[in-house]
């Protein structure tokens, strides 16, 4: 899949032959509720937002995190049967081994040669040196959070006035964007802090403070003709930042396969921003280059230098408090009018975020990408903080900072009658038309994710997407899951049956 592209939605196949019937309103099932949306109170920003530790007063401690149980590695080899959709990286990212290890246990010698129905050994790579246990980052200096609202990219990298600061670059969808609109961007959509992205291009070429780096053709040092000057490469960075920490999150990673090929187990006693450091490098480095980038003399070390100041200076913490719960939210469309639930759990941003995102689609005769005068409608009240390239941001506490508290993301959002940013918005207030518009899409449809703090929420997890009711779970396979309310359940469907359609 491209990393310029966010989503790799389901396919909608549909059919002419709409079910009449609501699963939701038998007999069994609560009714939906009308009740009015209760907005949360922003929290004011000098209790979120941290401020600079005063000469003499002691670091902030590292992000607690209680050593935890990691997971249990592999001991005996196991077999997989290739699916369609496979490719050998996919196979060896998700068993967590080496693309070198697999073709030498397959006896392949081209990693682009699969048939689907081939049976592959899955080896047990052996693990060496347990990993560092340095805390290199909060988990608030990785997201884009409550710690980076009062950071102004664009004047930070001119006042350091590198090569960076007069760099251009025509981005993949066809605009012109500067050095500091990149690395919003990025920020912005995969939900990344600014700050970390600075610090890794300053540490890996250069560009924030020397006007004239050794090479300028690689803004993160990876020399991959595929990915070539910023925007690639930093999507590519952002994405294993975000899939380090989420794995993390929900302890479903025990060891890193660094770019030599050897492994290196996890020290439990990390934090999930480290996490995300620690899995990004493990894809660049060797053994001693990984060693070295994540120890106080690594990425920690240039962040110190560029900003002045430890990144534990900045941390917000909790940045998830215990017990958050999720204001009342509404499903995301029109009373009285079907739509059919497409998507279980799936990355909210790109492959490597948290599984926050659900898909729906409006009913329809025709197939693929169409245009459609179904309307995408607000979950709750708030305010539009941010539009374009498919997307609607909305702020559900209305502070305006999609950095703090709830915040929405309605994606495949149709330009035409799209909402206007600074729009106050009501819960059921229509926002714009599904669409295929953003990303890459193979099927009209919406797609919709949540985040808090900056931090993905997952759609399977303990706090679960709860809709007029209709509570989400997953099945532990990415786009597989359900929606429950009361004793009815639908299932996420390609096409239109009994069992995904819904209405409101």
């Amino acid at each position: 899949m491209p990393n310029y592209d966010p989503f790799v939605p389901l396919a909608v196949t549909v059919n002419p032959n709409v079910p009449t019937n609501e699963p939701g309103n038998t007999p069994d099932a609560p009714p939906p509720t009308d009740a009015p949306f209760i907005v949360p109170t922003a929290v004011p920003l000098d209790e979120l937002v941290p401020r600079m530790r005063p000469a003499g007063v002691e670091l902030l401690t590292p992000t607690p995190d209680a050593p935890r149980v990691l997971p249990t590695e592999r001991t005996d080899a196991e077999q997989y049967i290739v699916q369609p959709g496979d490719t050998l990286g996919s196979i060896a990212q998700t068993y967590n081994v080496s693309l070198e290890a697999l073709m030498q246990a397959n006896g392949l010698t081209d990693p682009n040669l699969l048939d689907v129905g081939q049976a592959l050994t899955i080896p047990v790579q052996q693990a060496t040196a347990l990993g560092s246990s340095f805390k290199i980052i909060p988990d608030s200096e990785l997201v884009y959070g409550p710690a980076s609202v009062d950071f102004d990219v664009a004047s930070f990298i001119s006042q350091r006035g590198g090569f960076l600061s007069a760099y251009t670059e025509q981005e993949v969808t066809g605009e012109y964007l500067t050095g500091a609109e990149i690395v919003t961007r990025v920020a912005q959509n995969y939900s990344v802090n600014p700050r970390l992205l600075l610090a890794l291009i300053d540490h890996r070429s250069g560009w924030v403070s020397n006007p004239m780096p050794a090479q300028t053709d690689y803004a993160l040092g990876i020399a991959d003709a595929t990915r070539p000057g910023l925007y690639l490469q930093l999507t590519y960075a952002a994405n294993e930042l975000n899939r380090g920490y989420y794995l993390w999150r929900v302890n479903a990673v025990s060891s890193w396969v660094l770019a030599d090929g050897t492994v290196a187990p996890l020290d439990a006693g990390i934090n999930a921003g480290t996490a995300g450091l620690q899995n990004l490098f493990a894809k660049l480095d060797g053994r001693d280059a990984w060693q070295n980038d994540i120890s106080a003399f690594g990425l920690y070390q240039t962040y110190f230098l560029l900003f002045g100041h430890s990144p534990f200076d900045y941390a917000v913490e909790p940045l998830i408090p215990p017990g958050l719960p999720q204001p009342r939210m509404a499903l995301p469309f029109e009373h009285g009018v079907p739509w059919v639930f497409t998507g279980g759990p799936h990355g909210g941003w790109d492959v490597g975020s948290a599984w926050a995102a659900l898909d729906f689609s409006p009913v329809a005769d025709i197939q693929g990408c169409f245009t459609t005068d179904a309307w995408v409608t607000a979950l709750t009240d708030g305010v539009i903080v941010r539009t374009g390239n498919g997307q609607v941001i909305q702020d559900v506490d209305g502070d305006g900072n999609e950095q703090t508290g709830w915040v929405i993301l309605y994606m495949h959002v149709e330009s035409r009658d799209r909402i206007e940013p600074g729009a106050r918005v009501r819960g059921g207030q229509p926002l714009g038309h599904p669409s295929c518009e953003g990303g890459l899409s193979n099927a009209t449809h919406l797609h919709l994710a949540r985040k808090y703090n900056g931090e993905w929420i997952p759609a399977d997890g303990s706090l679960p997407f709860n809709l007029d009711g209709w509570i989400s779970s997953g099945t532990g396979d990415i786009y597989d899951g359900y929606l429950t309310r009361g004793n009815v359940t639908l299932e996420a469907l390609e096409g239109i049956f009994d069992l995904n359609t819904i209405m409101r």
